[in-house]
């Protein structure tokens, strides 16, 4: 298994952090429902209205009470100070070491040598003290009373300078290895004790000298062996403090808390407290602890999180523009923001909830399946939160958004938002009347509720109204609108198209008839087809004389010119409408008509003028092929053929129905053939299907009329132009 390169987390990353940061943005704004069933009152108000238990729930202990009765407890531990058999070991074993070492000095060297050996040990001798231990009977009555000092105090135990004057407990326990014994600390022998026992067993009292190297020598040779074991003894305390009892006592499922309008006392303040904490608990409003905010961000996580799974999978072109993803979750936000508005200040009418906003934006720039799965999404969201847990909140919110996903089927005028406003508030009142007859409301509420249910749909169609420019801009995504705003022929280019080039204008025209059915009959957009094909030849401005529709019978330019600067001008009417739709900021998917139409397909007229030149040279095929991109949707790839077959029909002479379906026949094939369509999302049964619609319009367009009698104005057959008198 292959791990995520960094480019693909930071892929992923940017579009699933909506995730997370909606789930957040929901936890902050939405209110808690806990203070509605037990209001946190403080000793001495009113209460407002009466508070029943609805539960058998605790009153638990305050922090201040459970610290306090926790730290009692504790304080109960007493301290555990271990025996080191290490420690007096050590000692015994350095105190003999020291002793041997002297002896063998004194006996080789005399108290030169035995200086040298102590300060070796680590102890420093005066001149006299090292004389002294020079003398064999000396020596070994002071190695023989410290032996006998460790015996009686450092194997029963003693404690590092200074520890028992900071303990407070008045028992300590001392441990040997598995056995324990609770003794008085004043039983424990401190540093000092041990110094006044060592002087108590001088065995050379006399001698000042002696008495300085004993008491050195104990001092030196101590070693603490009782020691306090911090982690037994915190451990114990830590037992004691989590066997506090929480509960200071219980409240039964229907006690009355407190009255309406009655004084809240202390009691009944503790009550409300521990109420509103386990309404907490059960999941009915939120809380600071760690549950309480990672529970309820995971879960709408978890939920939000399946718009962006299906994103992934069955939208793979929308996750991938990250502006598409923005304005989601961007209208995900605004709908979380009024719906957490609305469970502040009118929690019992979620009809008010702009939901069907949301639907209506995210059909006209998307579809309608699109749409009504984030209103389901964002719908679960809503009624996940604790304000609506006793209100309908799934139910309306369903039923507006589905109303306003399905009711906006296609925008091309102002009065389509009617209609949606129109089924966004029968479906309200529908939902009302349902669950009045369900829950016996009385007709007005119903009534009301219908009425709210309008006003929203109509302030929904109009904030979609309002924005959709907005959204337009910041997704690329191209409406039905725009698109209708750019089929006006008095738009400037189209206008320039129709006086400058007027047989590509007519071209056009006649061509944005064929691909609009041909669209419409396969699924495809056929209003981007018609739009597409009135700009698709708009770069011939540039030069119209060069193309054939515009030329006069007889006044060809390119006959002037050679095959390579004709080929050259050809391929520049791409490059120049281009540019001149990058100027007049015409969207994406109607600026692709203008390269795609063509694809990378040959100018084939003038490469075989070239070959056929007789100029010795060999021509560059590259020179006379268009510099594509092949078509990459459904509506370029037909008004690729639609724009071969218009232009094909046009030389051709005694149109039949059989001779007009061999020609769109013979052109599909040639485009198949020559792999201009292999990265258009078309089926072979689709290419069928443009082909059948081709026929029938262009057999409709060539019928055959009667003769009418010139005598009336009409024409026939036969008929000839009279030679005009001079």
């Amino acid at each position: 298994m292959n791990l995520p390169t960094k480019e693909q987390v930071r892929y992923h990353g940017v579009r699933w952090v909506w995730v997370p940061a909606l789930a957040l943005l929901t936890y902050l704004a939405f209110p808690s429902s806990a203070s509605n069933v037990a209001p946190l009152l403080e000793p001495g108000s009113v209460a407002d209205h009466e508070v029943i238990a609805l539960f058998t729930f605790p009153v638990n202990k305050s922090d201040q009470e459970l610290a306090r009765e926790a730290e009692e407890l504790a304080g109960t531990v007493k301290p555990i100070y271990e025996f080191q058999q290490r420690a007096f070991d050590s000692a015994t074993i350095a105190l003999h070491a020291f002793f041997a070492g002297i002896e063998n000095a004194a006996d080789q060297g005399g108290p030169q040598a035995v200086t040298r050996v102590a300060k070796e040990q680590g102890m420093v001798l005066t001149q006299p003290e090292a004389a002294y231990l020079s003398k064999g009977g000396k020596r070994r009555s002071l190695e023989k009373a410290l032996t006998e000092l460790f015996d009686r105090t450092l194997a029963l135990g003693v404690t590092a300078p200074g520890v028992l004057q900071v303990e407070q407990a008045p028992e300590l326990i001392i441990r040997r290895r598995a056995s324990e014994a609770s003794v008085s600390r004043d039983q424990v022998l401190a540093y000092q004790q041990y110094l006044s026992r060592a002087r108590a067993a001088h065995p050379d009292k006399g001698s000042s000298v002696g008495d300085a190297v004993y008491v050195r020598l104990a001092g030196h040779f101590y070693r603490p062996t009782l020691v306090l074991n911090t982690l037994e003894t915190e451990r114990r305390r830590d037992e004691l403090r989590r066997s506090v009892d929480h509960s200071k006592y219980i409240v039964r499922a229907g006690d009355r808390i407190v009255g309406a309008h009655e004084v809240v006392t202390n009691e009944a303040h503790e009550k409300l407290a521990a109420l509103h904490n386990d309404l907490v608990r059960r999941g009915a409003a939120t809380s600071s602890s760690v549950g309480g905010v990672f529970g309820p961000l995971l879960r709408d996580s978890l939920v939000l999180g399946i718009f962006w799974v299906l994103m992934v999978f069955y939208r793979r072109e929308t996750y991938s523009e990250q502006r598409q993803v923005i304005l989601i979750g961007s209208l995900f936000g605004l709908v979380l923001l009024q719906a957490a508005a609305v469970a502040r200040f009118a929690p019992q009418h979620p009809e008010i909830m702009v939901l069907p906003f949301m639907a209506m934006m995210m059909t006209v720039l998307f579809n309608g399946r699109v749409s009504m799965n984030a209103a389901m999404i964002v719908a679960v969201v809503i009624s996940l939160q604790p304000v609506f847990h006793d209100v309908p909140a799934l139910f309306m919110c369903i039923v507006g958004g589905v109303a306003a996903a399905l009711s906006v089927r296609g925008l091309r005028r102002r009065s389509n938002f009617y209609v949606p406003v129109l089924i966004i508030a029968l479906g309200y009142l529908a939902g009302a009347l349902a669950l009045g007859l369900a829950g016996s409301w009385s007709v007005a509420e119903i009534g009301l509720r219908g009425v709210w249910g309008a006003a929203n749909g109509f302030v929904s169609a109009g904030l979609s109204f309002l924005l959709l420019p907005v959204a337009e801009a910041l997704t690329g995504i191209t409406t039905d609108l725009t698109l209708l705003e750019l089929s006006d022929p008095s738009r400037p280019l189209l206008r320039r198209l129709s006086l400058e080039a007027p047989g590509t204008y007519a071209h056009s025209v006649a061509m944005a008839n064929l691909v609009e059915a041909a669209c419409n009959r396969i699924g495809a957009n056929g209003l981007l087809g018609r739009v597409g094909c009135y700009y698709h030849d708009i770069g011939k401005v540039k030069n119209p004389q060069y193309f054939v529709e515009n030329q006069t019978r007889g006044n060809n330019p390119h006959d002037r010119l050679k095959a390579y600067q004709s080929a050259e001008i050809i391929r520049a009417h791409v490059t120049d409408g281009l540019m001149l739709a990058r100027e007049a900021a015409l969207p994406e998917v109607v600026a692709a008509f203008i390269p795609e139409h063509h694809g990378t397909m040959e100018i084939t007229y003038f490469l075989d003028r070239a070959k056929k030149s007789g100029d010795g040279r060999s021509p560059n095929p590259s020179d006379f092929e268009y510099p594509g991109p092949k078509p990459r949707s459904k509506e370029t790839a037909i008004a690729m053929l639609a724009d071969s077959v218009e232009a094909a029909l046009r030389v051709l002479e005694d149109l039949t129905p059989q001779k007009i379906d061999e020609v769109i026949d013979h052109i599909v094939r040639t485009k198949l053939n020559a792999g201009q369509l292999d990265e258009a999302p078309m089926t072979l049964q689709q290419i069928e299907q443009v082909k059948q619609e081709f026929v029938r319009i262009i057999s409709g367009m060539y019928h055959n009329r009667i003769d009418y009698p010139e005598s009336s104005g009409g024409i026939t057959a036969t008929w000839q132009p009279t030679a005009r008198k001079s």
